[in-house]
C-alpha cells in the first residue's frame, strides 16, 4: 500500500495529535512554524524537518501528497491555497476559514489545481452521533420538529493569554473555535438554515477577547424544523455540557455529556439505540478539554479517499456550509444590536 507523505503546517497545540496520527498512517516528511523553536521541537519528536516558511518548505518538499494545516482559523484560506497550488491535497483544521467567500476561493483552488480538500469535522464519529444520524437517514425518527442544541464550555484567561485566540483576525469568535462542530451537526442532521435571529454577550471576558462569549440562538431550517443554539465559555471552572436533542414525528433522543460523547435519552417509536461503541477521550490540553479525539478516523479516512476514491466524511462544500450558518448567526447578532430586521 502506498505510504503517503505529509507535512503539517502549524505547530500549536493540535499539532501534536495530528502528528500522532501521520506517523500512523503515512510519514511525516515536515513540519513548518513562523516560530521556528515550534517547528523544531516538534520535529525533534518525529525525527523530520523543519522549516519556518511555508513557501520554502513547499519548494524543497517536492514530492508531498498532504498537507495538514493547524495555523490560526484567519489564516487557514492562504495556507490551504498556497499548498494546493503547490499540487498538494489539504486537510485543513476547523473552520475551514473565516468567511463564505475564504471558503469558496480554497474550493476553486482545489479543482484548478485537480486536488482534495479535506475538512475536520470529528464530531461526525462520534458513536452516538454517527448512530443518530443514520437513524435519520433511514427515516427511523421521521421528520425532525424542532431541536435544542446546547454549548456549555468554559475557556478561563490563561487559555486567550499570549495567543491569536481571541482576536477577531485570526480566531474569529466564539461559534468559529469553539462550537464549530456543533453548528455542523446541525447542518448535517437538519440541512441548510432558512433564517436566524440572534443575540450576543461579552460578560465575563472583557479585555480578553475581541468578540463573545455567550450567544443566545433562534434557528429555522429550510426543512421548516425550528430551535436553539445556546453557547457560552462561561461555565464556572470546567466544561458543563455540549448536547443535542432532536424533537421528531416518531420519537425524541438527545446525546449529551460534555462534547456529545453519551446517548442521554431516546423514546422512539418502534426502535431502540443499543450497544454503543465507547468513542475516543476528548482532546485534553491541560487545563481545559476539547471536542472528542476522533482525528485517528478524519487520516483513515483521507487515506481511504486518495487511495480509493472514496467519500470524503466533510466535504469542503459541507464545509463551507457550516461557515456560512456562523455568519448568518452574527450578522443576525448585528442586526439585534443596531435595532434591525435580518432574514
Amino acid at each position: 500500500m502506498k505510504k503517503f507523505k505529509f507535512a503539517l503546517v502549524g505547530c500549536g497545540r493540535i499539532a501534536d495529535r495530528h502528528a500522532q496520527q501521520i506517523s500512523r498512517v503515512g510519514e511525516l516528511a515536515a513540519v513548518c512554524d513562523v516560530v521556528p523553536e515550534s517547528a523544531q521541537k516538534l520535529a525533534g519528536q518525529y525525527n523530520t524537518r523543519a522549516y519556518s516558511s511555508l513557501e520554502t518548505m513547499l519548494a524543497q518538499e517536492a514530492d508531498l501528497d498532504v498537507v495538514s494545516v493547524c495555523t490560526p482559523n484567519g489564516l487557514h484560506a492562504e495556507h490551504s491555497i498556497k499548498a494546493l497550488q503547490a499540487g498538494c491535497n489539504v486537510l485543513v483544521e476547523k473552520p475551514m476559514a473565516l468567511s463564505s467567500k475564504d471558503c469558496g476561493e480554497m474550493i476553486k483552488a482545489a479543482e484548478r489545481a485537480n486536488r482534495r480538500l479535506f475538512a475536520i469535522k470529528q464530531n461526525r464519529f462520534n458513536p452516538p452521533v454517527a448512530a443518530v444520524k443514520e437513524a435519520l437517514d433511514q427515516g427511523v425518527l421521521g421528520k425532525v420538529l424542532s431541536f435544542q442544541l446546547s454549548c456549555f464550555w468554559n475557556r478561563n484567561p490563561d487559555y486567550y493569554a499570549n495567543s491569536w485566540k481571541g482576536t477577531r483576525d485570526l480566531d474569529g469568535g466564539t461559534l468559529f473555535t469553539q462550537f464549530s462542530h456543533f453548528v455542523d451537526l446541525l447542518y448535517w442532521m437538519l440541512g441548510d438554515v432558512h433564517r436566524a435571529y440572534a443575540l450576543t454577550g461579552n460578560f465575563a471576558h472583557q479585555g480578553i477577547i475581541e468578540f463573545e462569549d455567550t450567544g443566545a440562538v433562534l434557528l429555522e431550517f429550510d426543512s421548516g424544523a425550528i430551535g436553539t443554539l445556546n453557547y457560552t465559555v462561561n461555565s464556572y471552572q470546567k466544561n458543563m455540557e455540549g448536547s443535542l436533542t432532536l424533537f421528531a414525528e416518531n420519537g425524541t433522543v438527545k446525546i449529551g455529556g460534555q462534547y456529545l460523547n453519551e446517548l442521554e435519552y431516546q423514546s422512539i417509536k418502534d426502535f431502540t439505540f443499543k450497544d454503543l461503541p465507547e468513542g475516543n477521550r476528548a482532546n485534553n490540553y491541560g487545563n481545559y478539554v476539547g471536542s472528542m479525539s476522533n482525528h485517528d478516523k478524519v487520516y483513515d479516512n483521507v487515506v481511504d479517499a486518495l487511495l480509493n476514491l472514496t467519500a470524503i466524511s466533510t466535504n469542503s462544500f459541507e464545509a463551507l456550509k457550516t461557515v456560512e450558518i456562523i455568519e448568518k448567526i452574527y450578522k443576525a447578532a448585528y442586526a439585534s444590536r443596531h435595532q434591525e430586521s435580518f432574514r
